[in-house]
């Protein structure tokens, strides 16, 4: 496994894989690795010949008020992960690599990303299609891997490669949960033992909800109305649960389409998501 730092020495890297007539897979991501980047790392080797990690924490998506200087960071710990995981290259940029000084060009997406953590979080998505549109064009990968936890991300994602015309086939992976069935995220690190079991309520709720609407529930208020409450009792602040159409992420009042229940709630200072998919 190689550690690339700098655009030249990445592009030259893996202009020699093309050379040899190897396909490129790109796992993006902000590091403090778990199991659920790890899944996107196994299902990038089902599509091409070499993976590569990107671990870069992108300021641009984070308010003004966020948890960036906190964002948890540990590269001997991600480089051991990807080592074990059997990836290729791990590209390891920082912010003087990424960003020029006077950086003036976005990529902005306006119509999914007005929604959910967009309204919650002005100015994140704009920072994460730019820093994406960035590493595809620095790795020139044939495919990406996302996870679904993040499902307006890889929604939005699969939009601007559409629009933009990138060459890049988007994968959306399936969400992983720990065994308690909290949806793993970097952030879980920052729970308390007991913010970490009332945060269970978010699967627990999302989980009923879907037995609810396997049984027939078709009315969006109803379900989000059952995760919420399991959300409020376990004295969690919650963001937004909404259902949304799939396809366009606008609300939903009955579900007569492919939809997502999703949740943002804080418990204690870690903001965290999960949803389900309703088919």
């Amino acid at each position: 496994m190689i550690i690339l730092r700098s655009i030249a020495e990445t592009r030259k890297a893996l202009d020699e894989w093309r050379r040899q007539g190897r396909s490129i897979a790109l796992v993006p991501t902000m590091g403090y690795l778990h199991e659920g980047h790890l899944s996107l790392v196994d299902e990038a080797k089902k599509h091409a010949d070499r993976v590569v990690v990107s671990i870069y924490v992108n300021p641009t998506q984070f308010g003004p008020n966020e948890d960036l200087d906190k964002y948890p960071r540990d590269f001997a710990h991600d480089e051991a992960c990807c080592q074990a995981r059997g990836v290729d290259a791990v590209f390891y940029p920082d912010n003087a690599v990424m960003y020029c000084p006077d950086h003036s060009c976005w990529v902005t997406e306006e119509s999914l990303s007005q929604t959910m953590c967009g309204a919650a979080r002005p100015g994140h998505f704009r920072g994460v299609t730019t820093v994406v549109l960035k590493l595809f064009n620095i790795t020139q990968c044939n495919v990406a891997v996302f996870g679904r936890k993040d499902a307006q991300q890889a929604l939005i994602i699969q939009r601007m490669v559409r629009d933009l015309n990138v060459p890049v086939s988007i994968i959306v992976a399936p969400l992983v949960r720990a065994p308690d069935g909290l949806a793993m995220s970097s952030r879980n690190k920052y729970l308390s033992s007991d913010e970490r079991q009332r945060a269970l309520s978010i699967s627990a709720g999302l989980k009923q909800a879907a037995a609810l609407f396997a049984g027939g529930e078709r009315q969006a208020a109803a379900l989000c109305e059952l995760v919420s409450a399991g959300i409020t009792k376990a004295g969690g602040n919650i963001d937004y649960v909404v259902v949304m159409d799939r396809d366009t992420l606008r609300p939903l009042t009955t579900i007569d389409r492919p939809a997502v229940l999703a949740v943002a709630a804080f418990f204690g200072k870690p903001r965290l998501i999960d949803n389900v998919f309703l088919d």
